[in-house]
């Protein structure tokens, strides 16, 4: 078996015998991901934070989720995805999820807003048309760590396989862009923004490497726009030192300078 099959017997078996409830997470449950975490560290283990999104309950979910333990967060967040994708569409409960996921994207802890990203690619994964309507409401602000998981989020290239979901991701990119260039020069070097800019650095690239027919007209109008903008030069200049939006030109016969 796996790493991933291991963790997955280990859950089942705490969940079974451990002290978890429906209201805590129990001792037992907790050594185990402490110690099994990476943290402190540079990485983190993702493998057992995709098994804990996959295994356990809602409600240990939800608790880990307000943890004041960083990896437990990050574990529970990443399964709201996957409560967000069981609950019933547009009901109260899904717009209690996605309010949560809001929140914690908006966190200044940075490993909580990546598991923000995650969680919103899973959805993407099952239900894409449910990620799009996300993704449109949070790219355009105003928070920019918000708008900024929406990019994160719909930016992934397997995601970008599916047209519809290409389409909502050049248009999250250029809404958070447009979001960027409305802040005004004295607060662009907080850190919120600074952190949407980042982001902006890196997903227009795998927007245009993924969808270049319509992705590269408007990274095209990005590069228009930053000759009056420091930061939007920052942003066009970072993406085109990314290897897959070289590539995206060669193939389009396409040059920016």
């Amino acid at each position: 078996m796996g790493r991933r099959d291991d963790y997955r017997a280990d859950l089942t078996a705490l969940l079974v015998v451990g002290d978890s409830t429906d209201e805590a997470v129990g001792d037992a449950l907790r050594a185990y991901l402490a110690e099994r975490s990476g943290l402190p560290g540079p990485r983190a283990n993702l493998e057992l934070v995709a098994v804990c999104a996959d295994v356990l309950p809602g409600s240990l979910l939800r608790v880990l989720a307000g943890s004041g333990d960083e990896y437990e967060r990050v574990c529970g967040v990443v399964g709201l995805g996957r409560l967000l994708l069981e609950a019933d569409d547009d009901g109260p409960a899904a717009r209690a999820l996605v309010d949560r996921l809001r929140s914690a994207a908006a966190s200044d802890g940075w490993r909580e807003r990546e598991a923000v990203a995650m969680a919103l690619q899973r959805l993407g994964d099952a239900d894409p048309a449910r990620l799009r309507r996300v993704v449109g409401a949070w790219a355009e602000g105003p928070d920019p760590l918000v708008a900024r998981a929406a990019v994160a989020g719909v930016c992934e290239p397997r995601l970008l396989r599916d047209p519809d979901t290409a389409e909502a991701a050049i248009g999250a990119c250029r809404s958070a862009t447009a979001l960027l260039a409305a802040v005004p020069v004295d607060r662009r070097r907080e850190p919120a923004v600074r952190t949407l800019r980042q982001a902006l650095g890196y997903c227009w690239s795998v927007v245009v490497a993924g969808a270049p027919e319509a992705g590269l007209p408007a990274f095209e109008d990005v590069g228009t726009l930053a000759a009056d903008d420091r930061d939007l030069d920052w942003v066009v200049r970072s993406n085109l030192r990314k290897a897959r939006l070289q590539r995206a030109l060669v193939a389009a016969g396409r040059a920016i300078e």
